[in-house]
């Protein structure tokens, strides 16, 4: 079971009060098959994106973490936003989705998380990065900030090192960022330019359960 601990070197602006985390943790209500089941590839996963172990350098250094505070309209006026710190190209991979993965049990869940990210619906699995995580936390929607969203979750796979297996090397799934790609008439060749706010489409669902306070 792979499991993570406090890095030792934190991102700019990162909370003293959250931990940070290069890798996911486990719930202990996660039993160890249900984490082979998640990491073991079927015939629909295996043809998911595969990424090299050095996609998950942390911290990340496609991103920054920035206080918002000179857009009075805002959303997160006065939070903090994740910004691009070099030019990411249309349908790369810019940063994994870590926190604590936990079933979908009602003891097991904060029903007040704003950070909680469904991973396996068949397996029961989210991720939630609200107590501990790593920079991808910091993804805003792009409601009131953009025309539209410039990046978006995507199931991957990625090669863990070496040392982490005895030696062997290893597949992990992830939940990845990835930026937006070019699309059919290129309107979003230029991808996400170095201090732009890297921003996600929450859905509809997000905004829903928060009106009616669920």
């Amino acid at each position: 079971m792979t499991t993570a601990s406090t890095a030792s070197t934190l991102p700019s602006n990162w909370p003293e009060h959250i931990p940070f985390l290069p890798h996911p943790i486990y719930s202990p209500s996660v039993s160890a098959s249900t984490v082979n089941l998640f990491h073991t590839p079927t015939s629909t996963s295996v043809s998911w994106p595969k990424l090299p172990s050095s996609a998950l350098t942390s911290p990340c250094p496609h991103v920054l973490i920035r206080p918002i505070t000179s857009q009075a309209t805002h959303p997160a006026n006065g939070q903090n936003g994740l910004f691009a710190s070099a030019h990411l190209a249309p349908g790369s991979f810019i940063i994994a989705y870590v926190g604590r993965v936990h079933t979908d049990a009602p003891s097991d869940t904060d029903p007040a998380s704003d950070y909680d990210l469904s991973l396996d619906r068949d397996l029961g699995l989210a991720i939630d990065a609200a107590q501990t995580g790593n920079e991808a936390r910091f993804i805003n929607d792009y409601r009131g900030v953009a025309d539209a969203a410039n990046a978006e979750f995507k199931d991957c796979w990625v090669q863990m090192p070496a040392a982490t297996e005895g030696g062997r090397r290893k597949w992990e799934r992830r939940m990845g960022v990835f930026v937006l790609s070019a699309g059919k008439a290129g309107k979003r060749a230029r991808g996400i330019q170095p201090g732009q706010e890297i921003l996600i489409n929450y859905g509809r669902s997000f905004w829903k359960e928060r009106k009616e306070g669920v």
